[in-house]
């Protein structure tokens, strides 16, 4: 009886034999699960598209080989980044036996950053060779143009796979790298259309990271079709075009961030609190921070210039901080009673105005999308530290 139950089972249920197990190659995988590496797809996933490119652009700026990066809106729902960077390495990669550039935009986990200070990168923000080439399987057309060596190389692609290998079309004065890529309507069935403002922000928060990078913004969307296609041109502005625009550069770093932040409160405090450090496995730690006229807190949080919106060890080592902090002073001035704790973590939050901003030479993030901070040890080195 028993025997017959599990047969109708095993016939209900389908068989499973090697014959039911899928292999993805290439970047397959990304397109048969989009949100395992953009988290969703929709406004959040099509916007991070861009992060992903400009952080790879970013990391240059982070090394010292770049100072000036262009973000351009084009015609048809394309997204333009232009960086003066080294450029990506053009020549034959001997793993794979194709164009460096080939194997970064088509192959999950190839990219410079393992390699760390051996590549320039002490730290960054793109580390999981994945970016690039997963903008590219998620977009239905894709160009990268390289500007190295005195020459302008090129390759093209649609949904992660080459149109042709990557070839020579002609000379520069130039050097760095142009990304650009129109998201797939076949993954991003929400709507492919960009938030002018939300870019702009994201934008203007990098800028105060990245001391002495300038970094341009530029809606051309309603310029012609064919606007921003010429491969002899660098960046977009120096066309001249008319359209809205902005371009950020800071000197201040967090500190102007902060007064970015408080210009419409009341600060509780003239001076902004501001300290950089190295510790132990961490390349340096930066806090700026103010206290408002508010019963709200503003706490923002950096992880190699990665904006961590959820949070991470990083923020928690901080907040722990603080409140030890407040309540050591409180107790070393009399002003605790009964030499108690005065503050509770939600007490010191309130009306704060703080940045966090870390650089890992090992960092781990928890998941690809980068949101929240995982790497070990952070929070109990801050927590140990008054900020």
């Amino acid at each position: 009886m028993a025997k017959e139950k599990a047969e109708k089972i095993d016939k209900k249920a389908g068989g499973y034999d090697a014959s039911s197990i899928q292999v993805l190659e290439g970047l397959e995988p990304v397109r048969k699960r989009p949100g395992m590496y953009i988290g969703t797809t929709g406004p959040d996933g099509l916007h991070h598209l861009i992060t992903e490119i400009f952080d790879n652009s970013r990391d240059e700026a982070m090394g010292g080989f770049a100072n000036d990066i262009e973000v351009a809106l084009l015609p048809g729902n394309r997204v333009r980044v232009t960086d003066n960077g080294r450029g990506i390495p053009v020549d034959t990669h001997k793993q794979t036996k194709v164009s460096a550039l080939e194997t970064i935009m088509t192959v999950l986990h190839a990219g410079g950053k393992f390699g760390g200070e051996n590549t320039g990168y002490k730290v960054s923000g793109g580390l999981h060779g994945v970016g690039a080439s997963v903008v590219n399987a998620l977009s239905i057309y894709m160009q990268v143009l390289v500007h190295k060596d005195d020459g302008i190389y090129m390759q093209e692609y649609s949904q992660g796979k080459r149109k042709a290998a990557v070839k020579k079309i002609g000379s520069t004065k130039f050097h760095g790298t142009i990304v650009t890529f129109e998201p797939d309507v076949e993954i991003f069935k929400e709507g492919v259309k960009f938030e002018w403002n939300r870019i702009v922000s994201h934008m203007r928060q990098q800028a105060y990271l990245v001391r002495g990078l300038r970094i341009s913004v530029i809606d051309a969307r309603e310029q012609i079709p064919t606007f921003g296609q010429d491969n002899s041109l660098f960046y977009i502005r120096d066309t001249g075009v008319e359209a809205p625009s902005y371009t950020f550069y800071f000197e201040g770093g967090l500190v102007s961030l902060i007064k970015f932040t408080n210009q419409l409160l009341k600060p509780g405090h003239k001076n902004i609190f501001y300290v950089e450090k190295k510790v132990e496995g961490v390349e340096s730690v930066e806090v700026a921070l103010q206290y408002a006229d508010d019963v709200t807190s503003r706490v923002m949080g950096f992880a190699n210039n990665i904006h961590t919106p959820e949070g991470g060890t990083h923020i928690t080592g901080f907040k722990t901080a603080l409140t030890r902090t407040l309540n050591a002073y409180a107790k070393n001035n009399n002003l605790a009673k009964n030499g108690e704790d005065t503050f509770t973590g939600d007490d010191v939050l309130e009306g704060l105005t703080a940045v966090i901003s870390v650089k890992l030479r090992e960092i781990q993030f928890e998941g690809q999308t980068k949101a929240k901070l995982g790497s070990t040890g952070r929070q109990s080195r801050q927590g140990q530290r008054a900020p």
